[in-house]
């Protein structure tokens, strides 16, 4: 282990793929890591949100002690990653769930989220149009998709799934196994098929109901918040 001040130092001027590995390090050493961390934060305030500082204030959020639950209530009351919306939708819950990494009831979420974007009629159905998906504003598709990125080291997100399926050729029969959404011939069962933790593949999270079709998550991956980002 290496000693505090070593790795504090290498937090202040490391990239943000090593500042990733040394995040775990320093949650290792308990209450001078959290200290570390929170100084660190402090430091990084008005600095564009990246998956590192994402990854602190999970770390801090998790912690849960009465100094990091003050500092983070002061310093980062709705998180690290602005909750902006242009039809007045509330995201605090999710990010709340996602600081907790309970991805799988953030992903119950994401999908009453989207339903609230296409307004009650998808509310009271529980599931999409993919009709109304076009409707959906730039910035909340894009405020949902930055909180499954920050939160999961860029693993998860609808921006991370559309980079695999352009890698792929636009073929989703190519995304499928990609992603994990199927196996061979097998569509992975939900819930318990699916990975609800960082072990997952890339993309693998969130979930969009393909056995409905591809219209929908084809909608979503088409949609110009992503050429706007």
């Amino acid at each position: 282990m290496q000693d505090i001040n070593n790795l504090s130092s290498k937090l202040k001027s490391e990239s943000e793929k090593n500042q990733l590995k040394l995040i775990p390090q320093l949650v290792e050493t308990g209450e001078s890591g959290y200290q570390s961390l929170m100084i660190w934060m402090s430091s990084c305030q008005g600095n564009p949100v990246n998956l590192a500082i994402g990854k602190a204030y999970q770390a801090l959020y998790q912690a849960n002690t009465p100094e990091t639950k003050k500092f983070l209530q002061t310093n980062f009351p709705q998180g690290v990653v602005p909750l902006v919306s242009d039809k007045n939708i509330d995201y605090t819950n999710l990010q709340q769930l996602l600081a907790q990494q309970d991805f799988q009831q953030a992903d119950v979420v994401t999908i009453q989220k989207l339903c609230e974007l296409a307004g009650s009629s998808a509310m009271e159905r529980k599931w999409l149009y993919f009709t109304e998906v076009s409707s959906f504003p730039i910035t909340d598709l894009q405020t949902i998709d930055w909180l499954w990125r920050v939160h999961s080291e860029g693993k998860f997100g609808f921006s991370v799934q559309r980079k695999i399926w352009i890698s792929v050729g636009k073929d989703f029969t190519k995304l499928w196994p990609k992603i994990k959404w199927k196996d061979g011939n097998n569509w992975t069962r939900y819930p318990n098929e699916f990975i609800w933790d960082l072990s997952a593949p890339q993309g693998h999270l969130p979930l969009s109901n393909q056995l409905r079709g591809v219209r929908v998550i084809n909608a979503i991956l088409n949609h110009p918040a992503w050429s706007k980002q």
